[in-house]
């Protein structure tokens, strides 16, 4: 198992592993919180710290930046990747086509500038503990939502993204990286969390539907803008209660 999380801690964060291999991931997806509980912590206790003495509009363009800087901003060119290709007029091949363009759309943009705002202006409204346990949760809420979007969705086309699809089939898998995510979640968030992991949950039906229609499925890209959206929902609705 440790050799698993490493995979996908590398996966999802700057850091190496020599196990990082795609299908060494995708077999492992479900301990996808297990790295959200760690880069959460990470996160976290930054946030924190900076809260006791730093303006809190500071605070939130410190953490967002840390959390591109420690993922890699490899999520975030998935939601950039996302917004060009539902932009795009066409078919759902043309969709796809804008989707893997290696050029950043006024969409992409666009959407990429929102989402950080919105994340910066989220992360500012917590402090102290409050904050800790937003960041905590909402990172192992996004890291559950790609699971969860795997393990529901079905491949727009073959791709980088087949195997997690194929791997989240196994519904012990599921059930386990839900249990993890429920255990953190009530634990830490009380009713808040429960709310916090509605809205990331809504959120995943949502993005299903609209890839359904506009992609003909999920992709690579689909879920790293899951992620990044299930990450700004949950820290919203914890901020909001």
């Amino acid at each position: 198992m440790l050799r698993g999380i490493g995979s996908v801690f590398s996966f999802l964060t700057i850091i190496p592993s020599s196990d990082a291999t795609l299908e060494n991931i995708a077999k492992n997806m479900y301990l996808f919180p297990v790295a959200g509980i760690a880069i959460g912590l990470v996160v976290g206790a930054l946030g924190f710290g900076l809260s006791l003495a730093v303006d809190p509009l500071i605070v939130g363009l410190l953490v967002a930046a840390s959390i591109a800087i420690l993922t890699g901003i490899h999520h975030a060119d998935g939601l950039a990747d996302f917004a060009d290709g539902l932009m795009v007029r066409g078919n759902k091949s043309r969709k796809l086509a804008a989707m893997k363009d290696v050029s950043t759309g006024s969409a992409g943009t666009v959407g990429i500038v929102l989402y950080m705002v919105g994340l910066i202006i989220a992360i500012s409204l917590a402090g102290g503990t409050d904050l800790f346990r937003a960041l905590l949760i909402s990172e192992v809420l996004a890291k559950f939502a790609m699971v969860l979007m795997a393990s529901l969705g079905s491949p727009a086309a073959p791709g980088s993204n087949s195997p997690f699809a194929s791997a989240m089939r196994d519904r012990k898998k599921l059930a386990v990286a839900a249990a993890i995510t429920l255990i953190l979640v009530v634990g830490l968030g009380g009713a808040a969390g429960l709310l916090m992991l509605a809205a990331s949950m809504i959120l995943v039906i949502l993005l299903l539907g609209i890839s359904a229609r506009s992609f003909g499925g999920i992709t690579g890209d689909v879920l790293g803008a899951t992620n990044e959206l299930a990450r700004l929902a949950s820290l919203v609705v914890f901020v909001s209660v």
